[in-house]
């Protein structure tokens, strides 16, 4: 295969992912939406975390609830857990580097917030231990995962979403998840703001 049919190949593999994700998540992604807008009206946060291309999506999803996504409105509370590199590598150096986001949401998790837990493994041992600490602290858990869903889809208690994309290679799994996230964004802001 030369370069320009393996370039297409992409363009169709990750097409093909997300028809088959619009097939099966949008009853999903509703349900996820309505928790994190139920959330928000009650002046509750979310918090989300991941690891490398994970943690940006964190981050990205952040971005957009603290700034804006398409529409001009107030912003909105959300943390993101990946950013703060002093605390990440204190807890990290200090105790486990499976704890980098456990002892966050021990700190500033409440009762009523909401955890953004991002994998495409689903086997991310300091996510599935961010995910024990936001059930000990009353978090719901909206978990976005790929391949067969992971620890992570063990872990989850039924009020609980899982969002598993239907892929197996890691890059399209990250791609739908990004998408994924701009259609939370835009019922978040459709839900409030009309």
């Amino acid at each position: 295969m030369n370069a320009i049919d393996r370039i297409q190949q992409h363009f169709s593999d990750s097409i093909q992912t997300k028809i088959t994700a619009s097939e099966q998540l949008p009853l999903l992604i509703e349900q996820a939406g309505k928790i994190l807008v139920n959330a928000l009206l009650g002046g509750h946060k979310i918090l989300s975390c991941g690891n490398g291309g994970s943690a940006a999506d964190a981050q990205h999803f952040s971005a957009e609830l603290l700034n804006r996504f398409e529409v001009e409105r107030p912003s909105l509370p959300a943390i993101a857990l990946s950013t703060d590199t002093s605390t990440l590598t204190a807890i990290s150096n200090d105790y486990h580097f499976n704890e980098v986001f456990s002892k966050q949401i021990k700190a500033l998790g409440q009762a009523g917030d909401v955890l953004l837990a991002i994998s495409t493994s689903g086997n991310s041992a300091n996510v599935l231990h961010a995910i024990q600490s936001a059930h000990d602290r009353g978090l719901s858990v909206v978990a976005l995962t790929g391949r067969q869903g992971g620890e992570m889809a063990k872990l989850l208690r039924p009020d609980d979403i899982e969002l598993r994309v239907p892929a197996d290679t890691t890059t399209r799994i990250q791609e739908t998840h990004i998408l994924i996230i701009h259609c939370l964004c835009d019922y978040i802001d459709q839900q409030l703001f009309g």
